[in-house]
């Protein structure tokens, strides 16, 4: 490893033992405790890794202690069993849902998002098929913003669209990207849960935040300053000319170079 500011020279075989040495080291169940992947881990449901998954990804971002702390008091309001909470719940439930749950996500936010749910479950199959449904034979990103779409066709307050990003606005979609990485991918290493069948890891986009693209401008892999969805396909196409398959899994690399080693 080169830390600095300058950028890293290294051929293709060269990156690609490098990243893969990195993937090896942080693509292993020490790191779960600390991380959001956490909150799905304490689940062995489908419905219920699927959902509490996609709440702790919906506020992925600030401190992590803090991030782990308002999705473990998110499942606390709904008796630690998010999905039956989620389809069988009654308005009367929903009643001592109130205040901030974490930054800007609020009580407002976290209602919609129950009764979003409940209304993709109930009438629209779940959501691995909405997913499956709009993929195309290499990305994710036009099933993001379907799904999208879908997810707000209930009434709501505007404000809570924030909470989902759509590529197709420009976005890196970082938080919801990291969620299918972690329905998707499927390895020996008991880190991601793999449950989702019907969606190839071949098409999946790295979840692209602060620490991954540094890293990724320091490697090469990532030319493009802004970091959102042109940036994401950029990536795209860096990562899975080294691994066409699981393009995704050097995710593990470029977060783990970032955070841990200050690369």
């Amino acid at each position: 490893m080169i830390p600095g500011n300058k950028p890293v020279i290294l051929n293709r075989k060269e990156l690609k033992e490098f990243l893969d040495q990195r993937v090896d080291i942080y693509n292993r169940k020490q790191f779960i405790a600390s991380d959001p992947i956490s909150i799905p881990h304490r689940f062995t449901r489908r419905e219920d890794i699927e959902t509490a998954g996609f709440l702790a990804a919906t506020i992925a971002w600030g401190n992590r202690v803090a991030i782990l702390r308002s999705a473990g008091r998110m499942l606390d309001l709904m008796g630690n069993t998010p999905y039956d909470f989620i389809v069988n719940h009654k308005d009367g439930d929903l009643k001592g849902i109130d205040g901030a749950m974490h930054r800007t996500f609020n009580a407002e936010d976290l209602i919609y998002f129950i009764e979003a749910l409940k209304y993709i479950y109930l009438e629209k199959g779940g959501m691995e098929p909405l997913f499956a449904r709009y993929q195309t034979d290499d990305s994710l990103q036009p099933a993001i913003h379907e799904f999208r779409k879908i997810f707000f066709e209930l009434p709501h307050n505007g404000r809570t669209e924030r909470h989902v990003s759509d590529p197709f606005k420009g976005s890196a979609a970082k938080k919801i990207n990291m969620f299918l990485r972690w329905m998707v991918r499927r390895d020996d290493r008991g880190v991601d849960f793999g449950i989702w069948h019907s969606i190839s890891p071949s098409v999946l986009s790295c979840p692209l935040d602060v620490h991954s693209g540094t890293v990724a401008r320091k490697l090469g892999l990532l030319t493009r300053r802004q970091s959102d969805a042109r940036a994401v396909a950029e990536l795209d196409a860096s990562l899975r000319d080294l691994d066409p398959d699981d393009p995704v899994r050097y995710d593990f690399a470029l977060f783990g170079l970032g955070v841990f080693e200050s690369f």
